[in-house]
């Protein structure tokens, strides 16, 4: 039940506000709005983690681990046996089955939970599964087995799904280098395992703060910046500082090159370079594209050109606009808009221009009331449901977790989202969905359901009222729950190529898709209301909130069209040519950025994107493209369209990776994908966006 702060209101017209609200939000609303309880188990045993009696303790992750060793031992002898009396792609998939169930609730206990003894036996059961993956990966007869079907069909009749499958399956196999020499497998095992390595330590370097000493650091600017005995720190870039010597100092220090950095990154692209060779692969840029949406990286150099050409207009329109706000706001008539410049202006224009403070619009954004607005948008869409539903004692690895289950109107339940949407200590800073389960066909006809966990970093509730969310948290809500949804309503034959498990520049289009449906004034004005008054938001408040979202897209789309570029070079023909990356990043940032390079910085030392995106950063701004393209087509004339929704399920949201990715959206709109219409796309939301907050800026600026 909801509660209010006790401020001035006399206690009756609470006494009305109470009874309003419990008549006027919804079950789901109403239980999002207030901390779940503790559950004290008085008649039962647990039932263990994820409803897995297994998991009552801890030390069941061991026998889970036992459990999917043997039944390993099993599926290989049946995919090896001459004997064999089911498809081979099935085996695969059942054993790959077996062992996600095991890896994935591992790797995401081993970072959530509360409890040592549950982290530290998920841990030793994440690497134990680890060990089993790299033995598979040295198994010369399953590699056969599954080689000699992909190249001559099976023994049992296959659909062009079960060959898709079987062929992703078996590349990656060969990203182990199985199929090569001895000798040179060998060396590939060595490039990986150093890869992983120089990885690790980047990203430690990357975070790390810059320390000079004193002496170092102009006195003029060395206040700004805490010290520790001569030294002084600088922790990060101080981008939001009202003091633009500030943010320049800020820029210009922390960003000053590292020797040790450069090797480290000059190391990994040319390890990348060479483990791409030894795999058969011109660079590790076509290694990384092969099996994505764009297919190989020429297709992607020509949409970021492309993309480039009819930005540069735009973004330099943008940095006009901040150049303009800059010598207002300093009183300097000559001064420009600099690269340290463009965070803090972005921020000033929402406040100024737009009067879009954040704190105004959070009482109008509840946690409960954006949980009601996402379920009557399900229910428009696609005939489903959110029910929240009473989890058993032990089911849950905290007490403030909620379990909602996924029911269709006709399918009946799909999955079960489990939210773990309150911070607290240990828990990772950051949003994001991890799949515990996949879901798959089953032998007998049923469905194996989708389990997933949507974790965010949300205020805890409080006695004066609900969790409340700025206007950026909820397109983070809206977003992860993207993610879920492609689990829950993906109906695949195979757990291997379910929801998210894609390709990388597909899996972010459902989610980001979900991002335009949370800035759409006609599905807003379905759930924003205040918390405690239930008053709508007012238009003017929607119009000024809606806009704001849109503000310098075109600078900031082109400096996303720089980092792909950028990624696309380190990765691309003259990666193993052992160039300083500097110099590359002067190159490219000439080419594809509007502001200039600012000397003796070395900004791509810090981007810890090269590691986990290495070759596939581009993937952002294609599936923004897509999602973009799917909204114009589908959904921009009306959010709540059934007909559309019900055709994206069945077209692109149930098919996971069972279908070439790039395959599944020429087909959903009708259209071939190149690089010129996709960059069109982009460019006509950008003008239609512009369009839209003129008026609001014009008088203001």
């Amino acid at each position: 039940m909801l509660q209010f702060g006790r401020s001035t209101v006399s206690a009756a017209l609470q006494h009305y506000c109470h009874h309003k609200l419990v008549s006027t939000w919804s079950p789901l609303a109403t239980a999002f709005n207030a901390p779940p309880g503790k559950r004290i188990n008085f008649t039962r045993e647990d039932v263990g983690l994820f409803h897995m009696p297994e998991l009552r303790t801890f030390d069941g992750f061991y026998l889970l681990r036992d459990n999917v060793e043997h039944k390993t031992q099993e599926l290989i002898a049946e995919a090896i046996s001459n004997k064999r009396r089911r498809k081979i792609v099935d085996i695969f998939d059942e054993l790959s089955d077996s062992l996600c169930k095991v890896a994935d609730l591992a790797e995401f206990i081993r970072i959530a939970h509360p409890k040592n003894k549950y982290m530290q036996a998920a841990e030793e059961a994440c690497i134990s599964i680890c060990g089993v993956v790299e033995s598979l990966n040295t198994h010369k007869p399953l590699y056969q087995a599954l080689s000699k079907v992909v190249e001559q069909g099976d023994i049992l009749p296959t659909s062009e799904v079960d060959r898709h499958v079987a062929k992703l399956f078996l590349f990656d196999f060969e990203q182990c280098g199985i199929h090569l020499p001895e000798e040179e497998r060998l060396r590939v095992v060595r490039l990986n395992d150093y890869i992983l390595q120089l990885g690790q330590k980047f990203m430690n370097g990357a975070s790390q703060p810059t320390t000079l000493h004193r002496r170092q650091v102009p006195e003029s600017i060395r206040n700004y910046f805490p010290t520790s005995g001569d030294n002084v720190i600088i922790t990060g870039l101080c981008t939001n500082a009202e003091n633009v010597q500030m943010r320049e100092a800020a820029h210009r220090l922390y960003l000053q090159p590292l020797d040790s950095q450069e090797e480290l990154l000059k190391d990994l692209l040319l390890c990348r370079h060479e483990l791409a060779r030894s795999c058969g692969f011109e660079t590790y840029a076509h290694r990384a594209l092969n099996a994505s949406t764009m297919e190989r990286p020429e297709l992607v150099r020509e949409f970021i050109d492309e993309l480039s050409d009819q930005l540069r207009p735009r973004a330099e329109a943008d940095f006009t606009l901040m150049t303009k706000m800059k010598r207002k706001e300093s009183g300097q008539p000559n001064a420009l808009a600099e690269i340290w410049d463009t965070p803090y202006f972005t921020t000033q224009l929402k406040r100024q221009s737009l009067e879009a403070q954040a704190n105004e619009f959070l009482p109008y954004f509840s946690l409960g009331g954006c949980m009601e607005g996402l379920d009557n948008l399900l229910q428009s869409l696609y005939g489903v449901r959110l029910e929240n539903t009473e989890m058993e004692p032990g089911e849950s690895w905290a007490s403030d977790i909620y379990k909602l289950a996924v029911v269709h109107e006709n399918e009946g339940l799909l999955g079960y989202i489990y939210c773990d949407f309150f911070e607290r200590i240990g828990k990772p800073n950051q949003d994001c969905h991890f799949t515990i389960q996949g879901g798959k066909r089953l032998p007998g006809g049923g469905y194996q359901l989708p389990i997933v966990v949507v974790m965010l970093g949300l205020a805890q509730p409080r006695w004066t009222g609900p969790t409340l969310l700025s206007p950026s948290r909820v397109d983070n809500l809206f977003h992860e729950m993207g993610h879920a949804m492609h689990s829950m309503l993906a109906r695949t034959e195979f757990q291997h190529v379910t929801g998210t498990r894609c390709s990388t520049d597909f899996a972010e289009v459902p989610s980001v898709l979900m991002e335009y449906f949370a800035s759409d004034p006609r599905v807003l004005r379905t759930f924003a209301r205040h918390f405690q008054t239930h008053q709508p938001i007012s238009e003017d408040m929607l119009r000024r909130l809606c806009a704001s979202k849109h503000l310098f897209a075109a600078s900031e789309t082109q400096l996303q069209v720089f980092y792909s570029a950028l990624d696309q070079e380190y990765h691309g023909e003259g990666a193993g040519k052992g160039r300083n990356t500097t110099e590359i990043l002067k190159d490219v940032q000439n080419r594809y950025y509007g502001l200039p390079y600012v000397e003796n910085t070395a900004w791509q030392l810090r981007f810890s994107h090269l590691v986990g995106y290495g070759a596939k950063y581009y993937s952002y701004l294609i599936s923004k493209t897509i999602a973009s393209w799917i909204w114009q087509t589908y959904f921009e004339a009306n959010p709540f369209n059934r007909q559309a929704g019900e055709k994206y399920r069945s077209e692109i949201l149930a098919h996971g990776g069972a279908v070439p990715s790039r395959k599944l959206v020429a087909n959903f709109l009708q259209r071939e994908m190149t690089p010129s219409i996709l960059a069109h796309s982009l460019i006509h939301e950008i003008d239609t966006d512009e369009s839209k907050i003129k008026e609001l800026i014009v008088s203001k600026i």
